[in-house]
């Protein structure tokens, strides 16, 4: 049976931009496994196989489901171990656990709001408006004035991007001197910014950067499949 990914879009089924969706494309293509994706808008997510989750990705393996990008990302490692590994062990498990702390508590919100406006403008106007109005009673003010605060969040992006910038120092992947979960992680966020907003904002010859384009260039160069 197909595996099926299910993953986010806007107005264009083309261009999936959920950074939680990436990591589980990223991931798929690493273990070698078959699947498709079927890309959906935000208001059609909660109606994804009766209802079995308010968010992407979801995979459907067979006759089973699975939510939550990590616990996808586990499913797959403990499912098919013998296709290359995701984690190299517990210790590259407890990586990414990290790695998914760090980005989602620092990284992401930076990267809201570079790309926040940029995310509505994608959507179709069901979804524009479901969107404006989730993300403004979350945020407590207008996407415009969130908005407003882009410049230094563009400034405030190459500090955030320290600690991963240090550690590529001395390896090329953060899994080493190949990729892991941990990599795809942060290369969903990035994926994020780059599909959205059609640049990183951070130099081209940064570190991050440059690790960014070895990722885009994985796995048959699946991350440059949408522009």
């Amino acid at each position: 049976m197909t595996r099926i990914l299910y993953s986010l879009c806007g107005r264009d089924v083309s261009r999936p931009f959920s950074p939680h969706c990436w990591k589980i494309v990223m991931a798929l293509e690493h273990k070698g496994l078959e699947y498709v994706e079927r890309p959906v808008p935000f208001t059609e997510v909660p109606k994804l196989e009766n209802g079995f989750s308010k968010t992407v990705p979801v995979l459907r393996d067979g006759d089973l489901l699975i939510r939550d990008s990590f616990d996808i990302a586990v499913y797959l490692e403990d499912t098919y171990p013998n296709r290359p590994t995701l984690f190299g062990g517990e210790g590259g498990k407890a990586l990414a656990r990290f790695v998914e702390g760090y980005s989602q508590m620092l990284v992401h919100p930076v990267l809201s709001r570079i790309a926040i406006k940029d995310i509505h403008d994608m959507l179709d106007e069901k979804d524009q408006t479901y969107f404006r109005t989730s993300r403004e009673e979350r945020l407590g003010r207008k996407l415009e004035e969130f908005e407003a605060g882009r410049p230094q969040a563009i400034t405030d992006l190459t500090a955030q991007l320290e600690p991963m910038r240090h550690m590529l120092k001395f390896q090329p992947y953060l899994g080493g001197e190949t990729p892991l979960f941990a990599d795809y992680i942060l290369f969903g966020a990035l994926q994020w910014l780059r599909i959205t907003t059609g640049s990183l904002a951070i130099s081209r010859d940064h570190s991050v950067a440059e690790w960014f384009e070895r990722c885009l260039d994985l796995h048959g160069a699946k991350g440059r499949a949408v522009a």
